[in-house]
């Protein structure tokens, strides 16, 4: 089949399927339709409706409003029987939701997902946090067929990533944009020179020999709050896993026992040891540090509630008795 003739339904929402469905586009595939979250309320009284980042780019390039579907339920009947008219051979899923097997098991040559992590070891709705907080080195894109259980289907191709050390989880989203675009395309020409085809391995074979399993659940407030009695290390990543977005957070609590809500974007390992209990403050030549388990940590940008972001050096030239102090 050529590429023309290929009928594709794309699904994704945030800015990361954009990349794929950038690819797409601009490689002249033929993407008969979107499906995408409905759009959200936003604003102080939930009023204005915000459209998603592929509701959006789709508009934008050249997909008609009436073929950008925005189901409430995959399973709704009027919804599965309009996504069934477009006759697709294939259907391309990016940063999506869990699909019922009415849904993905509808195309001729069936779905694929493009999933931010080297399957299975990161399997869940956040790996490309989780991958940094957990201080990986290496992760990458699978793409791999959708079958009953999430993230678990035959994998197509896998494309690894460097995560390098100073790497915040924006920089490697970024990269595993790019790449999972990249390795859409190439997995779409092997289904296409297989005529609907492809080799695929089953990940059983791959825990079977060795590969270590990790969970990468959905990122909550809860979740960003940074415990001090841990590895300096530990922190390092735990900050930068969540860096720029959500944030890691902690709570300042000033020599009267006032407590802030304090956010941090960046640190920086010092090496230092220090005596100090967790969490207490010091501060030297406009430079802000807390003590971890075994050494100090610098923080480098930080930012107080109700307070734009800063760095540290600011923070303190307007911060008295900081070293009173303590993070808990």
């Amino acid at each position: 089949m050529r590429k023309e003739d290929l009928r594709i339904v794309f699904m994704g929402t945030p800015e990361f399927a954009v990349g794929t469905l950038k690819a797409l586009l601009d490689n002249g595939y033929n993407v008969v339709a979107v499906v995408t979250q409905p759009d959200k309320p936003v604003g102080r009284h939930h009023d204005t409706l915000q459209m998603p980042e592929v509701k959006r780019y789709a508009l934008e390039h050249g997909i008609k409003e009436e073929d950008i579907l925005q189901p409430e339920k995959m399973k709704d009947e009027a919804f599965v029987e309009r996504l069934r008219s477009y006759q697709a051979h294939l259907q391309v899923v990016v940063a999506f939701r869990m699909l019922p097997e009415v849904v993905w098991a509808m195309p001729q040559f069936g779905t694929f997902n493009v999933h931010a992590a080297l399957l299975p070891q990161y399997r869940g709705a956040a790996p490309i946090n989780w991958a940094v907080i957990n201080g990986e080195t290496k992760t990458g894109v699978t793409t791999f067929f959708l079958d009953h259980d999430i993230d678990t289907g035959r994998i197509i191709m896998q494309k690894p990533f460097d995560i390098l050390d100073d790497y915040n989880v924006e920089d490697v989203y970024n990269g595993l944009m790019e790449l999972g675009a990249e390795t859409a395309l190439k997995t779409i020409e092997l289904i296409l020179e297989g005529d609907g085809h492809v080799e695929s391995l089953p990940q059983e074979q791959m825990i079977a020999e060795g590969t270590a399993l990790h969970n990468a659940p959905k990122i909550f407030k809860e979740t960003c709050e940074i415990n001090w009695n841990q590895a300096a290390r530990n922190i390092y990543n735990f900050v930068r896993g969540l860096s720029p977005y959500p944030g890691a957070w902690t709570t300042l609590e000033d020599e009267k026992g006032k407590k802030t809500v304090l956010k941090i974007y960046h640190t920086a390992k010092t090496g230092k040891p220090t005596q100090m209990a967790a969490g207490c403050i010091s501060a030297d030549n406009g430079h802000l540090f807390v003590a971890a388990d075994d050494e100090l940590l610098e923080l480098i940008e930080i930012q107080l509630t109700g307070k734009k972001r800063m760095m540290a050096r600011d923070f303190l030239n307007g911060f008295r008795n900081i070293t009173n102090c303590k993070l808990v």
